[in-house]
């Protein structure tokens, strides 16, 4: 099912199939549903809290000087809007206990 132990939505998709009983269609679309709110929110320059999981923060970064490591010779970086991911607590824990 997993390739690469890799989740994907059709994994996704097959647990609520089988905990919620829904037709593999529906369950699809719910999965895919939630992930279009998720990228809209963060596309309209929301944060995105999933708690008991973790939060999804956007950050602007502004214009920099970059180094090329290879030359040194110094490029501008343009400003630009990052995504990182916080993890909650109780997902941290649940990662220690493995």
């Amino acid at each position: 099912m997993r390739s690469m132990n890799t989740l994907t939505r059709a994994d996704l998709a097959e647990a609520l199939n089988r905990k919620l009983g829904l037709s593999r269609s529906e369950s699809l679309t719910m999965v895919e549903s939630i992930l279009d709110h998720m990228c809209d929110a963060l596309a309209g320059g929301e944060n995105v809290k999933i708690s008991g999981f973790g939060t999804f923060l956007l950050r602007d970064k502004g214009q920099r000087i970059g180094r090329n490591p290879k030359t040194g010779v110094e490029v501008p970086i343009t400003p630009r809007r990052v995504m990182t991911f916080r993890a909650s607590q109780m997902l941290k824990d649940r990662i220690a206990k493995g």
